[in-house]
């Protein structure tokens, strides 16, 4: 096999006497090992990893942050560096390069954008300047390391200019003549929208790109728009979303375009890495277990946690959990509705997040009120949410909208049953219980109602106090479910072959 330390391999040998490898370039503004703020960059540090290695070479081109950790800045090696015409002046554009797992990453360097404590900041025309910038910056870059990817992939809004600069100053001569583009929206509810002066002015497109079928959207340019008009494929996270975000109440003012975009439309679910959520080898639960013990071994994580958050310990009752953002969006408002009404059951809720004030405060309140039924944990701790995987008995996301979701998933994984509403990713993960046919992963229910939700969880209460053997099948099935990324890569790896036909 000829290798390029830049180009990557070029054949593979097969049956057909030499296979032609498909280059891949995902584009984003976070991946995981190397920084991470949401669900985002679990997408774009695990997905390559599980797809083929011999048929795709898969790299990943992401900011370099001056918030990294020095650890993971170690790791990087200086490629290269030249100077690109943006907003008006001439600017430094640095690459560097590391290898992790087998994958390959870059990093474009610059630390007027890329400085700051935080990943992203308060200032949306801020955020829409430096993501330009590294949208043109990906694009320059290709040619100066070598690498023909025969598509890029680009993440959110943050990456919607690159599948315009493709169409426009790019699209000239052989290098980039074949190249392709595909965007995935994780959640459309951010869109990156500022004035059309102030955008023209700062990415250098022609006046003729912010009209209503192209960048411009309500009067404001949208780098969001931009990416799903240019981009050759628009996936989204999950089947439902792509359908729900084709309507008006979901569509966040671009349904009109999504609706005409639908024959490039395509929904995958995200999967979770199996390796970092697997209860027979966690390293942050008391007690590991698998599909076969957990009826003697989960409750030692259960137990375990009761003594930690000071809640009575008391192995039958049931522990219900929820590790989220504290925003709208995860139907908080309807938690807080009939929260006084749920504490009279005989259960226990454990909640861990931060968020809004008025949701942090909520939590307090009734842990304060309840103190021996509820643990408000508001920090964030990635070994207590492995601990509320592990011991809880249900998981409740009551959720307003959610593209993917990824914490269902989760507690699939460790035998927890959901409890959530069917909308997105939580309709295509989560099978309904149904006490006929012994079938079903889970409890749903479907109108945003905080009694409709109430009733859904008392009906999950007498599954598992009555029904103890029904509640066991439950988890049997949930834990049998697979949503690990290697299910997810074949149907990317289809549109990849689809793209490049």
């Amino acid at each position: 096999m000829r290798y390029n330390a830049h180009k990557g391999a070029e054949w593979l040998p097969g049956n057909h006497g030499g296979l032609t490898v498909k280059k891949i370039l995902f584009a984003a503004s976070e991946g995981v090992p190397f920084i991470k703020t949401g669900g985002l960059a679990d997408v774009v540090g695990s997905l390559p990893k599980c797809i083929d290695k011999q048929y795709f070479d898969v790299r990943v081109i992401i900011p370099k942050y001056a918030c990294m950790k020095q650890e993971m800045k170690d790791k990087m090696q200086y490629v290269n560096h030249f100077y690109m015409d943006f907003n008006w002046k001439r600017v430094y554009v640095g690459i560097l390069e590391a290898e992790v797992d087998g994958v390959h990453y870059y990093f474009i360097d610059n630390e007027y954008y890329f400085c700051g404590s935080k990943v992203y900041s308060d200032s949306p025309i801020w955020e829409i300047e430096r993501y330009a910038y590294f949208s043109k910056a990906v694009l320059s870059a290709l040619p100066v390391i070598g690498f023909q990817p025969d598509v890029i992939h680009c993440h959110d809004w943050q990456t919607g200019l690159i599948p315009v600069y493709m169409k426009e100053r790019f699209r000239e001569g052989e290098f980039f003549r074949r190249m392709k583009s595909v965007i995935t929206i994780h959640n459309l509810k951010f869109q990156g929208k500022w004035d059309t002066k102030t955008v023209r002015n700062i990415t250098g497109l022609p006046e003729y790109y912010f009209t209503p079928d192209k960048l411009e959207a309500y009067k404001d340019a949208n780098l969001l728009k931009g990416g799903i008009v240019y981009a050759d494929a628009v996936t989204t996270v999950s089947n439902t979303y792509a359908e729900e975000i084709k309507t008006p109440f979901y569509g966040e003012g671009l349904d009109g375009l999504l609706r005409a975009r639908s024959g490039d439309l395509r929904g995958i679910v995200n999967g979770i890495d199996y390796n970092e959520f697997n209860p027979e080898t966690d390293k942050y639960i008391v007690k590991n277990y698998d599909a076969v013990n957990f009826r003697k071994e989960k409750v030692k994580n259960k137990r375990a946690l009761q003594q930690e958050l000071g809640l009575r310990q008391d192995d039958k009752k049931m522990m219900i959990g929820l590790v989220s953002r504290l925003t709208d969006q995860k139907g908080l408002d309807l938690i807080a509705y009939v929260m006084d009404e749920l504490c009279q059951d005989d259960i226990q809720f454990v909640v861990l997040g931060t968020g809004e004030e008025r949701y942090e405060n909520m939590f307090r309140h009734f842990d304060w009120k309840y103190g021996d039924k509820v643990s408000a944990n508001i920090y964030y701790s990635d070994a207590l949410s492995h601990k509320i995987y592990a011991s809880c008995d249900a998981f409740l996301m009551p959720s307003l909208f959610e593209p993917c979701g990824l914490s269902q998933l989760m507690a699939l994984r460790y035998g927890t049953i959901p409890i959530v509403r069917e909308t997105g990713g939580l309709k295509d993960t989560v099978q309904a219980y149904n006490e006929y046919e012994s079938t079903g992963t889970g409890f749903s229910f479907k109108n945003y109602n905080a009694h409709e939700m109430l009733n859904t969880v008392r009906y999950a209460e007498r599954i598992y106090y009555d029904r103890k053997r029904e509640w066991n099948k439950l988890i049997d099935r949930a834990m049998a479910s697979d949503f690990s990324w290697e299910v997810s890569a074949k149907k990317y790896q289809e549109m990849y072959d689809w793209l490049i036909g």
